[in-house]
């Protein structure tokens, strides 16, 4: 197994050696056999080790037996004690999902503090298989069927290749002691149930058990690369980048095969679960939204509108003093009271000085604005300018006015009120200049 381990880590993990890492040992046979291994190896990890407090006295005996075994070996530890029970009753849930919650938080904060580049756990082949079947009596999709990652950011687990039965045989022949948690033997729990009931039924049917497990899981993993890649691809062609947002065709959504996998392979990621909200959203009338915590999905006629929830004030606004020559915030604009550049275009606007009222606001929308559109006649509701000129939900949210008064001076960028615009008889000529 030493051998098979050191090509399985020059192959995997081939700079191990030179960085600083974690060793998660519980005290138990596989996280044992894996520090044993790793020394043999010539790796010298940093331990770190969980006090659940779940075992009255036993707990407390594990801690102590694995600080000595750190002193014995002359490796640094970190002990950490945990209200495990105090934790489940607070989040509502398991005691065994609070307890890998607490482990792996403290793992990533330790990594963080203390600059170490990975974290090894003990997890090996069965518990991959355990994964497997847990998975597959709640349902789960190919991700899912995988079970436990090789790798996972900073997550190691380098024994993943190797079955627990091996792990035993290594340990009986090398004489590694560890600690046995009584709660292992326990068949009250689905983990262990499989673990000691229905395993080794199947193991005990077919001789290559094992083998052939490991080659399926070889080709899922295979099998999930290609439709990641597909997913990759529709993404590259498909999620068009707009403003800082996504623009996606809802015609070239409907045209996928397999659209449950797709819609949540694509949206899944940005907090979007529910399938049947998404696909309703498909046939929604324009300007109905979804919400994630994170990310609005927006439907603007034939497209969907990817968007990152930012939060703003409502009111947000900002004042223009006349003895300005240039803002940055919220936007670049230039003022003067000589031409600031040749040519006319959307972005350039020569105001009669005369009829603002300073100072002027930069300001957003508001359902009740109107304002008198240069080359219109009459006025016009802003909902109405939008709704014509096809401004998406994003669009309209984003965009800024000039304002003198409660009066529209200028929707920025795009129409100007033309009762503020300079003539050929105006005196106090004011130019403004829009840099996107």
């Amino acid at each position: 197994m030493l051998q098979k381990f050191k090509k399985y880590l020059s192959k995997n993990f081939s700079t191990l050696k030179d960085q600083k890492f974690l060793l998660a040992l519980s005290g138990g046979l596989d996280s044992c056999v894996l520090l044993d291994i790793c020394l043999k190896a010539g790796i010298r990890p940093v331990l770190a080790h969980c006090n659940f407090q779940l075992r009255p006295n036993e707990s407390d005996a594990d801690a102590q037996w694995i600080q000595t075994l750190a002193v014995d070996k002359g490796l640094e530890i970190h002990i950490k004690n945990f209200d495990t029970q105090a934790e489940a009753d607070r989040a509502k849930v398991s005691i065994q999902m609070a307890a890998r919650d607490l482990r792996y938080k403290w793992f990533v904060r330790l990594s963080a503090e203390l600059g170490y580049d990975q974290i090894l756990v003990a997890h090996h082949a069965d518990d991959a298989l355990e994964t497997f079947m847990i998975n597959t009596m709640r349902g789960t999709g190919l991700k899912g069927l995988l079970g436990i990652p090789e790798q996972r950011g900073k997550i190691c687990r380098p024994l993943l290749s190797f079955t627990r039965k091996e792990i035993l045989q290594y340990a009986d022949e090398n004489k590694i002691q560890w600690r046995e948690d009584g709660s292992n033997a326990k068949t009250d729990y689905l983990r262990n149930a499989l673990r000691h009931e229905v395993i080794p039924l199947w193991k005990q049917k077919e001789e290559h058990f094992d083998v052939q497990f490991q080659e399926t899981l070889q080709y899922l993993s295979q099998a999930q690369v290609l439709l990641e890649k597909l997913v990759e691809d529709f993404k590259t062609t498909h999620f068009v980048p707009e403003n800082g947002n996504f623009k996606i065709s809802v015609d070239a959504l409907e045209n996928l095969t397999s659209l449950d996998y797709y819609l949540h392979a694509l949206f899944g990621p940005y907090g979007f679960k529910n399938l049947n909200d998404l696909k309703q959203l498909m046939q929604s009338q324009s300007g109905k939204q979804l919400f994630s915590p994170t990310h609005r999905l927006i439907k603007d006629r034939e497209c969907f509108l990817l968007t990152v929830i930012v939060k703003s004030p409502e009111t947000e606004s900002y004042s223009i003093d006349p003895v300005l020559s240039s803002i940055e915030t919220p936007l670049k604009l230039s003022f003067s009271v000589q031409k600031i550049r040749q040519n006319e275009d959307s972005k350039s606007l020569c105001l009669d000085k005369s009829t603002l009222k300073f100072p002027l606001t930069l300001r957003k929308w508001k359902q009740s604005d109107y304002f008198y559109p240069n080359g219109m006649k009459g006025r016009k509701k802003l909902s109405k300018y939008f709704k014509d000129e096809k401004f998406s939900l994003v669009e309209k949210e984003s965009q800024w006015l000039l304002c003198s008064g409660e009066d529209i001076v200028w929707v920025i960028g795009k129409r100007a009120d033309q009762r503020f615009l300079a003539h050929a008889g105006t005196e106090k000529k004011w130019f403004i200049r829009y840099d996107d």
